[in-house]
């Protein structure tokens, strides 16, 4: 286990809990992994599924189950709160109160967030997207079925692990879900595995050769896209599982086209992909279907990848490069 005190308060107090009541953590790529105390504190053996992970940048330590545990009730169990997860939460001084037109400074890391959302915010706000809600299926009426595998690979072609979508069908519909196994070298582990972009090695081929790279949401639309003729990727386990490690084996890369799906979660995620990518790209554009949600209703609408449409303040921004942005800020102060 790692103690450096550069982890951070929040690293030190929910790893402590974590070990004190689950047992010590071990390595795994970017994660410490450790039993998860909702699901895997049974006394049996299992394959630690709960990834913890420190973010120097925001002062905060990522909890994440990879078996889809909620991380208040993760830490409920080893007596903590969803606040611990910060190194620090802005707090009043009752002696000195905040007056109205004075602003706290804000790192770098802090402004850049606040922007992100209030764009975010900015481009719901003009389509009208509804707030979501989960459909009401009715009972299950069938048994739970693979629909599909998608597999993970390593930038040599090594398999890292893979996600399965399945099915479950319900008195109205069926339900979608998501599981994920990591491959050991010679067996499936069904927990989490490394942050890779799906379809990594031909992403990397494309970034050398200059070619353009379309990032969607799921795998998919992913599939799609190649089908197609296009180079496409995405994280695993959907719209909020995008981070920096799957941003920075794009760097380099001469065009990123995200394809936000027409739903908040989706703007959101559009929004955190190009944030990464910015800079380190030669250019990103934030785009969306022009019927349906996703890549796969534009293109069964009739479409083509030429017809994806400008989501509204996000494509802008993002569309230019830093520098002008700031030049932008400054003119108008």
């Amino acid at each position: 286990m790692n103690h450096d005190p550069a982890q951070g308060r929040s690293w030190q107090l929910i790893t402590a809990a974590l070990t004190a009541t689950m047992g010590p953590g071990r390595g795994r790529a970017q994660w410490t992994v450790f039993l998860c105390p909702v699901h895997e504190a049974d006394g049996q053996h299992h394959n630690p599924s709960l990834g913890v992970r420190y973010d120097p940048a925001e002062g905060k330590t990522i909890v994440r189950c990879f078996a889809h545990c909620d991380d208040k009730d993760v830490l409920d169990k080893v007596g903590l709160r969803v606040r611990d997860m910060w190194d620090r939460l802005p707090e009043r001084n009752p002696n000195q109160p905040h007056h109205r037109g004075q602003r706290r400074p804000q790192s770098r890391a802090q402004q850049a967030q606040r922007q992100r959302v209030s764009l975010v915010d900015k481009a719901i706000d003009y389509a009208r997207l509804p707030i979501p809600s989960k459909p009401d299926l009715g009972e299950a009426i069938g048994p739970t079925e693979n629909v599909c595998t998608y597999v993970y690979r390593q930038p040599d072609g090594r398999i890292e692990g893979a996600v399965t979508r399945r099915s479950t069908p319900h008195q109205l519909g069926d339900q979608k879900s998501f599981t994920q196994a990591r491959w050991n070298g010679t067996d499936w582990e069904h927990t989490g595995f490394a942050p890779l972009p799906y379809r990594l090695p031909e992403v990397l081929a494309a970034v050398h050769t200059g070619r353009e790279i379309y990032v969607c949401e799921g795998e998919k639309d992913v599939t799609r896209a190649f089908e197609a003729g296009h180079i496409a990727t995405c994280n695993a386990m959907g719209a909020s599982s995008w981070t920096d490690e799957h941003a920075q084996w794009l760097h380099g890369a001469g065009r990123v086209i995200v394809v936000a799906d027409r739903d908040r979660p989706g703007y959101l995620h559009a929004a955190k992909v190009a944030h990464t990518l910015h800079g380190h790209v030669g250019e990103v554009r934030v785009l969306q279907a022009a019927a349906g949600k996703d890549l796969s209703d534009h293109l069964d609408a009739g479409h083509g990848f030429e017809d994806l449409e400008m989501v509204p303040y996000l494509d802008r921004h993002y569309r230019q490069p830093p520098q002008q942005q700031q030049q932008r800020i400054n003119r108008s102060r």
